[in-house]
């Protein structure tokens, strides 16, 4: 079991990954899906044998409120369907914490329930935030779960220039499943997954 890292340096690490992935140019990424919530990318990962997804669409609401909703926190849990517990195991700042959460089977149980330690760190880009994460080898696994891997993830989040009441969200995720999974099946759940996440995020915000 490994200890805590110290936060400083992984989230200055980790927000430079992502503001790399941020500059990817688009002949770089495939369309995975597209929905009226969101648009989903797709490119090979440099972390693993998966892929890096990216995903994007407008939300009808103010930066601030919509990150409160995606970072570790009271909201999260309430609405995010794929998400089934979440704890936060220590504080280091007000926007630096390591969270444990249980994620719910998908695809009629071809992929069992995972679980997940993760560091999350959220800052300021632009005229928004970015919330950004990564996977710590750390504690002992639950009983009847697969613990999970995310590489660098992360979330931009922009007031939009001509209307700063909505705000582009813009998403890069790249989970390892683990398992003995094909890969046909992790595939389709993540792109449909990301697409689920705008529109089930959007229904919270209005309620």
């Amino acid at each position: 079991m490994d200890l805590l890292p110290d936060p400083a340096p992984l989230a200055t690490k980790l927000e430079n990954t992502l503001l790399r992935y941020h500059s990817i140019a688009d002949s770089e990424w495939r369309i995975a899906r597209k929905t009226k919530d969101a648009v989903v990318w797709r490119k090979p990962s440099e972390e693993f044998s998966g892929y890096l997804y990216k995903a994007q669409g407008v939300v009808e609401d103010v930066t601030n409120r919509i990150v409160d909703h995606i970072r570790p926190g009271p909201y999260r849990l309430d609405w995010d369907s794929l998400m089934t517990t979440m704890d936060i195991v220590e504080v280091f700042e007000e926007n630096c914490c390591v969270m444990r959460y249980t994620t719910a089977g998908q695809l009629w149980n071809i992929i069992a329930p995972r679980e997940f330690v993760d560091f999350s760190y959220t800052t300021s880009y632009e005229d928004g935030l970015l919330s950004c994460g990564i996977s710590l080898n750390y504690g002992e696994v639950r009983p009847n779960f697969v613990r999970g891997f995310n590489h660098p993830c992360g979330w931009f989040c922009v007031p939009l220039k001509d209307c700063p009441s909505h705000s582009l969200l813009t998403g890069y995720i790249q989970t390892e499943l683990r398992g003995m999974l094909p890969q046909s099946a992790v595939d389709t759940a993540m792109a449909s997954t990301l697409a689920n996440f705008y529109s089930d995020l959007k229904k919270a915000l209005k309620s």
